[in-house]
């Protein structure tokens, strides 16, 4: 695997509610006396760990476990209270535009002009990125194709679609830019099987055509297990594993079965992995 360090964690602390949190904040996110300040939320409590160039590094945690602040962290949506995170050595805090260049991000709250259409959006979008309108174009029939959406989608206000057909649109705007740093969070939630394998090949080439580096967050167990070189699981805003999927499960014997993925996060955090949108 290749050693060049994509993206550094030294130690990122974030936290929400209470004025001055972040000064009372220790290694375990509490204060002297075993207690957090009246308020403070502790999302990401000084986490470490170092993405490789070209992997495809999974975050998995159950609701409020801070997996997604931490991706706005590395996306400069956030700024950390204490420790550092570089992209490609960029600081994100000191260097945020440089990063921004490196990176793209999907979200389940990908964001749209509503009244435009998918190509619409994606022309808009890639001309930020630098892609010529023509080679928009077609990159852009290719990628919705791809994952399934209908031609004559393509021209359709946003507005009247859904939001699966949505969140293909956000995928393929990512996937345009060809970014040296993708950062997925929840990717593949409200699509259908079908769809998922769609996306998660594209995410396969992506890396290996690019050599794009992937950062992803999800509640699919397969996807993880199927997509990820190496995989943290984070709750409490703490790292309690970081390994392999293989790795992962030969932390559990085996009683006459290999340990799924599923076992292993229910062992280390004690509770269920469920979808922001089964959740609600």
């Amino acid at each position: 695997m290749n050693d060049i360090i994509a993206v550094q964690i030294d130690g990122a602390l974030k936290t929400f509610g209470g004025k001055g949190s972040r000064l009372f904040a220790t290694k375990n996110g509490k204060n002297g006396d075993g207690r957090l300040p009246e308020g403070v939320k502790v999302a990401v409590n000084r986490v470490s760990l170092e993405v490789r160039r070209g992997e495809i590094f999974g975050i998995l945690g159950p609701n409020g476990s801070g997996k997604s602040t931490l991706i706005r962290l590395i996306a400069t949506l956030l700024v950390p209270d204490a420790g550092r995170i570089a992209v490609f050595g960029h600081d994100v805090v000191r260097e945020p535009r440089k990063v921004q260049t490196l990176i793209n991000r999907v979200s389940v709250e990908a964001s749209f002009f509503k009244k435009l259409s998918p190509m619409e959006n994606l022309l808009y979008g890639a001309r930020l990125y630098g892609v010529s309108a023509s080679e928009a174009r077609a990159r852009v029939r290719d990628i919705l194709a791809r994952l399934g959406l209908e031609s004559r989608s393509i021209g359709r206000p946003m507005e009247e679609m859904s939001r699966g057909m949505q969140q293909k649109v956000a995928i393929a705007r990512a996937f345009l830019s060809s970014p040296i740093v993708l950062l997925l969070d929840e990717p593949t939630t409200g699509l259908d099987p079908r769809s998922k394998r769609e996306v998660q090949t594209f995410v396969r080439e992506l890396r290996d055509a690019h050599d794009t580096t992937i950062l992803l967050t999800t509640h699919d167990m397969y996807e993880a297990d199927a997509l990820c070189d190496r995989i943290a699981i984070i709750d409490g805003g703490n790292i309690v594993a970081l390994d392999t999927p293989a790795g992962l499960k030969t932390r559990l014997p085996q009683n006459g079965h290999e340990p799924t993925l599923e076992e292993v996060f229910l062992e280390l955090t004690g509770k269920q992995l469920v979808a922001e949108e089964d959740a609600e």
